[in-house]
């Protein structure tokens, strides 16, 4: 089943408690939250004191997209924040299997993820001892971005990847979704789609992501 995670980074910051506890009423699947160091990507967002205070709100999975420099850094404080599932970036670490094993002695799910202008070359090695494959489908950093329509094919080469090593591993999207694209995106194989400004800029939550699983499940 496909699910839908709305991402905080397009929420209003001033009651980002609300603002989750009124995606969750609004069916989202899990919490997609963006971790930004101003280094890796020209935004800076929030750090595990947040996290740790969201966490409180809602028992809906967080989803932690950490898009910043050396993770590993960061990786048990993130963890002990509440985070059910953490991502990091293939570009940004020197040792991304180390990586991905602190991130699962923790006890919780690994993820990796690509910026658009990065082969999947880049994750052969890595792809069987991962949870999740994120493809970003924009330059990470701002929310609110056009989807970049040539990574269609990326998202079918990602889960052809996927098919061929294990049926397990998830496959995230990230990056100008819109109730235009959604169902193409699905159709390309995203088990996970990432909806910030389309959910979070919309005038009905509840109204926006019920449209997206309809799509979904057309």
């Amino acid at each position: 089943m496909k699910k839908i995670a709305p991402s905080i980074l397009s929420a209003d910051f001033s009651k980002l408690g609300k603002e989750i506890l009124a995606v969750e009423e609004a069916g989202a699947d899990l919490i997609h939250i963006d971790v930004m160091d101003g280094h890796f990507v020209p935004n800076i967002t929030i750090g595990p004191v947040v996290v740790a205070s969201l966490r409180k709100v809602t028992n809906l999975p967080f989803d932690v997209h950490l898009m910043i420099e050396n993770p590993e850094r960061f990786i048990e404080a993130f963890a002990a924040a509440g985070s059910d599932m953490i991502t990091v970036h293939v570009e940004a670490t020197d040792h991304l299997h180390r990586t991905i094993t602190l991130i699962k002695e923790q006890g919780i799910k690994a993820g990796v993820s690509l910026n658009p202008a990065t082969p999947l070359t880049q994750i052969e090695q890595i792809i069987e001892d991962v949870d999740l494959l994120l493809v970003m489908t924009v330059n990470p950093g701002f929310g609110g971005q056009n989807f970049i329509e040539t990574m269609l094919p990326k998202i079918q080469k990602a889960r052809e990847m996927i098919n061929a090593v294990s049926s397990d591993v998830l496959l995230e999207v990230d990056g100008g979704t819109t109730l235009n694209n959604i169902k193409s995106i699905a159709d390309a194989g995203a088990d996970i789609i990432v909806a910030g400004a389309s959910v979070f800029k919309s005038e009905d939550y509840h109204q926006t992501i019920r449209k997206m699983k309809e799509f979904l499940s057309s």
